[in-house]
């Protein structure tokens, strides 16, 4: 399973999360997610993963479900959890908060995966972005610094 799609963030950044796993967080501001250690604890929790860019503006994100993804030296996987199926990949503007919650309107994508754990490889070349998901036992992160790619 693989797609691709275009996405414009005016936020510098792209979240990739179950829409269960953020529920708690609708009824709080729209912008919660910009207090850096609310962003690393749900991260690190494997609530979301967020995907600072460094700059705003429109990227191709090329997401693939891969059973073959493999821990590479310089590259680090990223792990969440699924419990519901339904996974937002998109532009951070729209996640969860403000008593709203990304939909097809938001320019991002809404993936129907078996619910679980997974675990993600991310890579970026200038405006190209590709997201790389498998299944995985690990849920959790262990970060101490916000993702960059």
């Amino acid at each position: 399973m693989n797609g691709k799609f275009q996405v414009i963030t005016d936020t510098a950044a792209l979240c990739l999360y179950d829409l269960a796993s953020l529920k708690h967080r609708v009824e709080d501001t729209s912008d919660w997610w910009s207090i850096a250690e609310d962003e690393l604890a749900e991260v690190n929790a494997g609530n979301c993963l967020f995907l600072n860019l460094g700059e705003d503006g429109q990227y191709e994100v090329q997401w693939s479900l891969d059973e073959s993804v493999k821990e590479v030296e310089t590259e680090l996987l990223y792990h969440f959890r699924v419990p519901s199926g339904t996974v937002y990949v998109g532009a951070a503007d729209d996640v969860t908060g403000g008593e709203l919650e990304p939909d097809d309107s938001c320019g991002g994508m809404l993936l129907q995966l078996e619910p679980g754990n997974y675990a993600c490889r991310i890579t970026k070349e200038d405006n190209q972005i590709s997201i790389a998901m498998k299944p995985s036992l690990q849920s959790e992160n262990n970060l101490s610094d916000l993702i960059r790619i």
